[in-house]
């Protein structure tokens, strides 16, 4: 009969358990997300128009401002409840690809506002690509933090 075990090791060894690593709380991580992610829509969608408004030359309207950022937002305010409650790998996956894509096109206007416009209107875009980037942030460590999607469990192969 052939094995694949050296005669000298017919004994199994006992299962040596690994010391796991210390759990880091997502609480902390989780309101983080949650202050950022209100600050910043009330921001994107009311102080970014008023904003504007104030320190463009063109004075552009204000309302017709806060009501195209509101529709901007639209899938925002659809993820919204994901982002405040924080708890599902899936849904802050899905929240995450969208922030990016929001932090994206935030980058692409601070970059075009900045040949040409004052100072003052390219800070506001820079406050709004800062809050993006920090809500990525956010959302990059608390899905580190939470459990793993899949609670799969390899076996070792057997031979």
């Amino acid at each position: 009969m052939a094995t694949n075990r050296p005669d000298n090791n017919t004994q199994a060894k006992p299962a040596v358990k690994k010391a796991s690593k210390p759990v880091k709380p997502i609480t902390p991580i989780r309101q983080r997300l949650m202050l950022t992610w209100l600050i910043w829509l009330a921001y994107r969608m009311l102080a970014l128009p008023i904003l504007i408004s104030v320190f463009n030359v063109s004075n552009p309207d204000i309302v017709g401002g806060i009501a195209w950022q509101t529709l901007w937002l639209l899938p925002a305010f659809i993820l919204t409840p994901w982002i405040v409650r924080g708890r599902s790998p899936y849904a802050l996956l899905i929240s995450s690809m969208f922030t990016l894509v929001y932090l994206g096109a935030s980058g692409v206007v601070l970059f075009t506002r900045i040949y040409g416009s004052s100072w003052s209107e390219i800070a506001v875009y820079l406050f709004d690509f800062v809050l993006l980037l920090a809500i990525n942030v956010w959302l990059f460590i608390l899905l580190k933090r939470l459990p793993s999607m899949n609670n799969v469990v390899k076996q070792p192969r057997s031979r």
